[in-house]
């Protein structure tokens, strides 16, 4: 029923221009990168003028016998009026796998940003960089990390090591470690904030940095996380897929006809965890079952009640986006569903388009990138390709052996006991199909209180997996992250 996330990206990947151009980089081409630029700039931000210097260098990893295996590539952002050892410092990782720290430098976090993910936006658009206010630099420096093979971030040699589940996040919690004492920083207060996959990543990292390199974390921001992969698995026998994305779905329906707040889905949310799952949990063999989930699905979702009942009330999110939009000849985003494009394909049986979101945004964000380390900080990489979504990487990845799927509630849990102080927002996107919301709040709802439950929040705003990309969204995220760093004080 729904299309794991690395899938998604595989298969964008696949038809991206971008990506296509001429076939895969190769991991073992390594090549050395230029020493590190810096750059003084200013941004001017709701509040304030902020001057800040932007740093780009590489991390090497070498293995024990001193042999350089990669280069990590960070791009860290310090406010100058400040003493950094006395300013908290927030490391960021966007998802994938396989995907550059640019969405989250360029799209809402950083010092600047790209507009990107909308209805009008689209692969010719211009990679104009503009201030951003909501920058997180008024409360915290930023370093934004590439893993190996994203960006400009490569091995040595094969870069496999580097690619599954535990390699990663040995690799980028030793990244942080080192960052942090080259820097001189081991005495500011740490955060990790990760999108998507990153998310998945950054409870991880935090409970490898606090068990192996001595560095206690502040806070958690996770942005459209998957926190358990074996919720979305086994959509053929299990009903928490289904249950998982109908307020994502009536949602999106919704939001057609006029704004939505998460208040405005709280019927939604009762009947997904409620009648829904009773009904669902009867199987399509009890037909009273299927036709009251086929009507409620089909007032719910605003697809045609003869289609919902074909498929017994069950949904998949690819109908979804390509029956909403079909009498206009459009099809959505998986991304954010009421972002929507033509249909390349309107009348064949079979759907085939390329994402209206993934795709739209890959280009500009890679010439934004590209531009603004050559031309703004002197940081040219002419051996090797910017990777803003690497399909090596991608395709590259291990999930690991074993019967279990792949979680990290489980490293939340054991941080959050670790370390009474520890503070974790959960942030999503009302109109996401990729990262339903309601997915990460059956995680935190079994999560226990530890002394204090609202240690751990789930935020939902309008918009969908990039809900930053829209203007008010953004800003109340800043505000509640900005919130949280105010509570870990």
């Amino acid at each position: 029923m729904k299309t794991p996330l690395v899938l998604v990206l595989a298969a964008a990947l696949a038809a991206s221009p971008v990506a296509a151009a001429d076939g895969p980089p190769k991991a073992s081409a390594a090549a050395t990168l230029p020493a590190e630029a810096t750059k003084r700039a200013t941004v001017v931000t709701h509040d304030d003028t902020l001057a800040y210097v932007v740093r780009v260098e590489a991390v090497p990893l070498s293995n024990p016998k001193g042999e350089k295996q990669a280069e990590v590539v960070v791009t860290s952002y310090t406010l100058e009026r400040t003493d950094p050892k006395d300013r908290p410092v927030t490391y960021l990782f966007n998802g994938g796998p396989g995907a550059a720290s640019a969405y989250l430098q360029f799209g809402g976090v950083g010092p600047k940003r790209l507009p990107f993910g909308g209805p009008d936006n689209a692969p010719s658009d211009l990679p104009k960089l503009v201030d951003n206010p909501d920058t997180w630099l008024a409360f915290t420096d930023l370093v934004f990390v590439d893993p190996v093979g994203t960006g400009y971030s490569r091995a040595s040699g094969d870069g496999k090591a580097f690619w599954s589940v535990e390699g990663d996040v040995e690799s980028l919690s030793r990244v942080v470690a080192k960052h942090l004492a080259a820097r001189e920083q081991l005495v500011s207060p740490v955060y990790l904030a990760g999108e998507s996959y990153g998310g998945f990543r950054i409870p991880r990292i935090a409970r490898k940095l606090q068990e192996k390199d001595g560095v206690g974390v502040a806070g958690l921001v996770a942005l459209s996380p998957v926190l358990d992969f074996a919720i979305r698995d086994g959509e053929n026998t299990s009903p928490l897929p289904w249950v998982t994305a109908l307020p994502s779905l009536a949602a999106a329906a919704r939001e057609r006809k006029a704004p939505v707040t998460r208040a405005d889905l709280a019927d939604v949310e009762s009947y997904a965890a409620g009648e829904f799952l009773a009904d669902l949990m009867k199987g399509p063999r009890d037909a009273a079952a299927v036709g009251r989930v086929s009507a409620r699905v089909a007032e719910l979702t605003g697809l045609d009640p003869e289609l919902v009942r074909r498929m017994n009330g069950r949904i998949d999110i690819r109908t979804f986006v390509r029956e909403i939009g079909r009498p206009e000849g459009r099809v959505g985003s998986l991304y954010d569903a009421n972002v929507t494009a033509y249909d390349p394909y309107p009348s064949a049986a079979r759907a085939s388009w390329d994402d209206p979101v993934l795709d739209g945004s890959m280009a500009p964000l890679t010439r934004a990138a590209v531009d603004y380390y050559g031309r703004e900080l002197g940081f040219r990489v002419d051996n090797r390709r910017y990777e803003l979504i690497s399909s090596e990487v991608n395709r590259a990845w291990s999930w690991g052996r074993g019967q279990s799927l792949p979680e990290s509630a489980g490293a939340l849990r054991e941080a959050l006991a670790a370390d009474r102080r520890l503070k974790v927002l959960v942030a999503h996107g009302a109109t996401d199909l990729v990262t339903p919301y309601m997915e990460s709040k059956l995680v935190l709802d079994q999560i226990p209180a530890f002394g204090d439950p609202d240690r751990v929040r789930l935020a939902v705003y309008p918009g969908g997996h990039m809900f930053y990309s829209r203007d008010a969204s953004r800003a109340a995220f800043t505000a509640d992250v900005r919130k949280l760093y105010g509570a870990a004080e």
